[in-house]
């Protein structure tokens, strides 16, 4: 019983303190979003993965980290609406 009240403080601990992680409210846009935005940063990140997208769309390395940071504003495209109560 005290391992599972462990582990779940733990989960919590995590939820709280990054925000990928999601929770028990998240919904699907917010955790594609999420996604995405984590792929376009660690793309931007790694030098090596940066160069490999830039030869394949043959495009500049500036261009190619200027259109994923574009991206990023909205990866999924415009939230969807959410019905009123």
């Amino acid at each position: 019983m005290g391992d599972r009240y462990n582990i779940h403080s733990q989960l919590e601990h995590l939820q709280s303190k990054y925000i990928g992680t999601g929770h028990a409210d998240t919904s699907q846009f917010e955790w594609c979003v999420n996604q995405q935005r984590d792929t376009y940063a660690s793309f931007m990140g790694h030098f090596d993965m940066l160069n490999y997208v830039a030869i394949c769309e043959n495009e500049t390395k500036g261009r190619i980290k200027f259109s994923m940071m574009e991206k990023m504003v909205q990866p999924c495209g415009p939230p969807p609406e959410k019905p009123e109560d």
